[in-house]
């Protein structure tokens, strides 16, 4: 690293050197100087590129940039043991035979969900892409045009299809699709019938589409599968404000043949993909060779089995804090604005990740006057603090921060400010 660093320093040297814009009296800085100018870029390398803790004070809990969602305490606990050494990811120890590395999951979702089979891959989008390759290469996969959306990344859903060999055929319109839409479109070219929750906007007003219930009907008098991307990995029917479609066990007691959704998003774990649903097309997906290029390692699915054992057992999901009780986090917020000079004052917390699009929560929330470099001096703290402007403040908002924090935020606010007034 030092060795291309100093290549890197003696390269931009050169180039100043060239540019004819460079006074003829420029000095070229002492080898001192320039060994220098090498250790600072690397120490602002060693920041760069290693992942750093931050203080989420968005009010945006499910946030991507951020790493969506974090895992319980007590869950990050139990998995130190097992991702320190080894682990049973694919031997019986009962026999000391091998076996598949999803087992436990499957196990775990089938009780949760009352699936026939489960099976994780990397993400929700490999759950797709998978489902899609496996059942409907070659073949059309009839979808409203109301759910043709972008999942994030610049991926669309025509582009999934046509990556994994499928022919999109749209029905309906951007508002209004209809159960007789799909009928319709059926024919002997169609491989899946396909409904998408679409994340990251909600359409209003004029609109109508067929439930997945309805669907599920039509894909068993046709004879063709049905695949549900619920996308926000809502396992049971417990209500949470903003969410407003079934959740995974709801849809498979609709009669939906397959379900997916993403494991980091309301599931509370890491990054991973669901496909639940029919034994048989759950066990054609296992085998496509796509499978294993998209299967997860021993860390997805430590963290995923763990996070399903909370599931089970009802415990709370660190996404609680977005609805706190109203008293003691009024204290709560009172208590560091006092310490940091600031006030108190209202504003939207989101669940985030495209679960309850244009769905805010009004809250209060702590506000310091607008400072742009305090804000970006803050991301540069160790832990980062991300926060941001409105309405001429600074807004924290403690609803995405854990309790036990709330004495760091205040010493990294501290300390940011201490840093910008030294500054020359």
């Amino acid at each position: 690293m030092v060795r291309v660093q100093a290549r890197r320093t003696i390269d931009e040297l050169r180039q100043v050197l060239a540019d004819p814009a460079t006074p003829a009296d420029f000095e070229v800085p002492a080898a001192e100087v320039l060994a220098e100018q090498v250790l600072v870029a690397l120490e602002r390398d060693e920041k760069r590129l290693r992942l750093r803790r931050v203080i989420n004070a968005t009010g945006i809990f499910l946030h991507t940039n951020l790493g969506r969602a974090p895992l319980p305490e007590a869950l990050v606990g139990e998995l130190r043991e097992i991702l320190l050494g080894y682990c049973d990811l694919e031997i019986d120890l009962e026999t000391g035979r091998r076996r598949e590395r999803n087992t436990r999951v499957k196990a775990l979702l089938q009780g949760l969900l009352g699936a026939e089979d489960a099976l994780l891959v990397n993400n929700n989008a490999a759950a797709l892409i998978l489902v899609l390759q496996t059942l409907a290469r070659g073949r059309e996969v009839v979808i409203s045009r109301g759910e043709l959306v972008e999942i994030g990344g610049s991926f669309r859903i025509p582009e999934i299809l046509e990556a994994a060999g499928a022919r999109l055929r749209e029905v309906g319109t951007t508002n209004r699709t209809r159960l007789e839409d799909y009928r319709r479109a059926i024919n002997e070219q169609t491989g899946l019938l396909l409904k998408i929750f679409p994340s990251n906007y909600r359409i209003a007003g004029f609109v109508e589409e067929a439930s997945a219930a309805d669907l599920a009907l039509l894909a068993r008098e046709a004879g063709i599968p049905l695949l549900v991307d619920e996308g926000s990995g809502l396992l049971l029917p417990r209500r949470r404000p903003g969410i407003h479609h079934p959740s995974l066990r709801e849809l498979l007691e609709q009669g939906c043949d397959l379900v997916c959704a993403s494991g980091d998003k309301l599931l509370g774990g890491p990054q991973a993909g669901i496909l639940a649903g029919r034994a048989e097309l759950v066990e054609l997906c296992r085998r496509s060779p796509l499978y294993r290029a998209l299967r997860p390692d021993r860390y997805t699915f430590a963290a995923t089995e763990a996070i399903l054992r909370h599931h089970r057992a009802e415990e709370k999901l660190p996404i609680e804090r977005l609805w706190p009780d109203a008293a003691v986090h009024a204290a709560r917020v009172r208590a560091l604005a006092e310490r940091l000079d600031g006030q108190v004052v209202t504003a939207e917390a989101f669940i985030g990740g495209g679960c309850a699009p244009g769905e805010g929560f009004p809250g209060l929330v702590l506000a310091l006057p607008p400072d742009e470099a305090l804000l970006r001096e803050l991301r540069r703290g160790m832990p980062a603090v991300v926060g941001y402007l409105r309405d001429d403040r600074l807004i924290l908002d403690l609803r995405t921060v854990e309790t036990a924090d709330d004495d760091l935020l205040v010493r990294c606010v501290l300390a940011a400010r201490q840093r910008l007034q030294e500054l020359p």
